[in-house]
């Protein structure tokens, strides 16, 4: 999908690439071997779907830059190559080209549930890249801080339910963060299926959000 000067795939589950001259993986699970080598790596959390090292493998190279919430940093030894490791907390803002990216930690976790406890301090991202802002919000239910989370262009939102947000959830999560284009994902692969695509689709278009389904790449 283009938008704007970026490219943007969704790769299955909460995998995603984003392309604007640099090279931007962001929780690659079960991907295939013809990819580009990553230039930044964002990973939300240390869950086997997510911080998955035999696919990080697949895609990392020498000067890799890996960011990381710290109970994910261990996996990493298992790569033999010069990785760039980077960990970030929720409130941090790392930049990188020269300012061109700004990546933002911000909180993802369950309110009704004990996979994703808050205590862990897991995370979703927001990128800024030029005049684009993509919310990736990593596993979560529709939680409190997304309120503050405005002025989104693409925000791409868990849908698959039993472990995160279900589809009803996520669009209404959609409506508070008001994002000019949503997007789900974590669904298709562990948990929930296209019917749980269409769901989200149907209540955002409800809610005025316009929505977008990604063929997965």
């Amino acid at each position: 999908m283009k938008y704007k000067n970026i490219e943007l795939k969704w790769l299955g589950h909460s995998g995603f690439l984003v392309q604007n001259g640099k090279v931007i993986y962001i929780d690659p699970f079960r991907i295939g071997t013809e990819l580009p080598e990553a230039d930044i790596i964002l990973i939300t959390h240390s869950h086997y779907d997510h911080c998955s090292i035999e696919d990080i493998k697949k895609i990392a190279k020498d000067g890799t830059i890996i960011i990381c919430t710290a109970d994910s940093q261990s996996k990493f030894r298992h790569i033999d190559l010069k990785i760039d490791l980077k960990l970030i907390e929720i409130g941090d803002k790392i930049e990188l080209d020269e300012g061109n990216l700004k990546i933002w930690a911000v909180p993802a976790y369950n309110i009704n549930k004990s996979f994703h406890e808050k205590a862990e301090d897991w995370v979703g991202y927001i990128l800024e890249l030029g005049e684009v802002l993509i919310y990736h919000a990593g596993d979560t239910d529709n939680i409190p801080e997304m309120k503050h989370i405005q002025e989104i262009d693409i925000a791409l939102l868990p849908i698959g339910g039993s472990i995160t947000m279900n589809a009803g959830e996520a669009a209404n999560a959609a409506i508070v963060i008001k994002p000019k284009l949503a997007i789900p994902m974590h669904y298709g692969t562990l948990m929930g299926n296209e019917e749980d695509a269409r769901t989200f689709v149907k209540y955002c278009n409800t809610g005025g959000i316009e929505t977008k389904i990604l063929e997965k790449s």
